[in-house]
């Protein structure tokens, strides 16, 4: 089952198609002319009964004439099954729409980049090389202009350089995502805020210090909720990862109990798992 962050790294790219031609450009790939793009079914099955389903095609075409289809793939870890179905995904595309097609790989860890970079031998002749972004080459957005043209491309360079070691470009890149998107219609601003938010918990310094150079924190409302939230959720996650290691798997109803519990109760139950002996001890105060 796709991952929490597998789903919402592929949003960006569902949510603006502009995005994976843009990073291909960054690879120095010479795109054709086009003057749209569609997306179409993930479904590049030609063969039956195995069916291949890539997480996102993309096609540029230049009227009603397909000029290159691009296979859309987020890879958060090695899979060597990959390697088989990848070649597949390219030729079934290919010899369906009869147009080129390329790979490009989203990935968040270097290790998985160098995995997924490695050329593919199909047979004696025959090879398949995918287009791969991971942190080491994803583009620096630093500039507002460039970020309002594609926001989405603006959270995707905040989230892989969330961890850069020049704090202050990894919070001038956070902060560019932050004003690109500040101007959003409300459901797409939730959207992009609550991706940088939820995936920047490992590093909260530099999202807080991005927010403050903009003065975030005051004007904008969904920043505050959100920041607010985000806290919120992240001691609720810390109190349930405490409970179960300190008396083992939660039943449901436990941790249904502890998640609606208020902030004020959590932070009463983190007090009393210092010394409380039994997990009924411990959550006595939720009754």
């Amino acid at each position: 089952m796709p991952s929490n962050l597998h789903e919402r790294l592929l949003e960006l790219f569902r949510n603006r198609s502009d995005s994976a031609p843009e990073l291909l450009r960054t690879l120095d790939v010479t795109l054709p002319t086009y003057d749209q793009i569609r997306i179409e079914s993930p479904n590049v099955n030609n063969l039956t009964p195995v069916e291949f389903c890539a997480d996102l095609v993309l096609f540029l075409s230049r009227g009603a004439r397909y000029e290159l289809g691009i296979i859309v793939e987020v890879q958060l870890r090695r899979d060597e099954r990959k390697r088989y179905s990848w070649p597949a995904y390219v030729a079934n595309l290919r010899a369906r729409h009869r147009c080129p097609v390329c790979l490009l790989v989203i990935t968040v860890k270097e290790s998985v980049a160098r995995w997924a970079r490695r050329t593919i031998d199909v047979g004696p002749g025959t090879q398949c090389t995918a287009y791969v972004v991971g942190p080491s080459n994803t583009p620096f957005v630093t500039e507002r202009e460039q970020a309002e043209k594609n926001e989405a491309l603006a959270v995707f360079s905040a989230f892989e350089h969330k961890d850069h070691p020049d704090p202050e470009l990894a919070r001038r890149i956070v902060a560019t995502a932050l004003t690109a998107i500040r101007n959003l219609d409300e459901e797409r601003r939730y959207l992009y805020f609550d991706f940088i938010q939820l995936f920047m918990k490992g590093t909260p310094k530099v999202l807080e210090d991005a927010m403050s150079s903009l003065k975030l924190h005051y004007e904008y409302d969904f920043v505050r909720r959100g920041v607010a939230r985000g806290k919120a959720e992240g001691r609720l996650e810390i109190i349930l990862d405490q409970l179960t290691t300190r008396f083992g798997p939660l039943p449901d109803a436990i941790q249904t109990l502890v998640r609606g519990a208020s902030d004020a109760q959590l932070y009463a139950v983190g007090k009393r798992l210092l010394t409380a002996q039994t997990l009924e001890e411990t959550l006595s105060l939720l009754d």
